[in-house]
């Protein structure tokens, strides 16, 4: 763990399991990190990305803000797969939002993503590990046959039960954007 954290703090880019599928992650404030993602993932950079945590105070800078209702909306749904895209206000960089008012995020349940995230300090870029277009990892060797000896380090584990990748639904609106 502390090796696959040295690698995000140098600029690196690792897999890991997740909740359903394996993701790659990496420092979402270094934008050649996310460029490498991006590229990785054949991706453009409007889409955005998914920023992962360990724990609801990871995500403090984005939604302490947010009126009780939602942030209750959160709390009964996380820790867990399910994504919710709330205001960013200019608090994440542009290649992490992509071409939205809003940014994805998601304090997961799975233990090695947690641990990674507590291990690097704060949440983490989360992108299902495969390229655009093909299916997502679900074993360590799948994401080893898509980007080999690309990657800066690839954690041990299996992914967790849930069928699919995480649930993605608009905090304003409740609208499901992917289910």
């Amino acid at each position: 763990m502390r090796a696959a954290a040295s690698a995000l703090q140098a600029g690196g880019v690792v897999a890991c399991p997740t909740e359903a599928v394996w993701g790659l992650s990496c420092d979402p404030e270094n934008d050649e990190a996310v460029a490498r993602v991006l590229q990785l993932k054949g991706r453009p950079v409007e889409k955005g990305l998914i920023l992962v945590a360990a724990s609801v105070s990871q995500l403090g800078f984005l939604i302490s803000e947010l009126p009780a209702d939602q942030r209750q909306l959160l709390d009964d749904s996380w820790p867990g797969p399910n994504t919710w895209l709330v205001p960013h206000r200019n608090r994440v960089q542009p290649w992490i939002h992509g071409a939205f008012d809003t940014v994805a995020v998601r304090v997961s349940s799975h233990p090695v993503v947690r641990s990674l995230c507590r291990a690097f300090g704060g949440p983490l870029v989360s992108t299902s590990a495969n390229p655009a277009g093909a299916q997502p990892a679900r074993c360590g060797f799948q994401v080893l046959r898509y980007f080999g000896g690309e990657l800066d380090g690839l954690l041990p584990g299996a992914v967790g039960a849930a069928g699919r990748p995480s649930q993605i639904r608009d905090l304003k609106t409740g609208r499901v954007i992917r289910a």
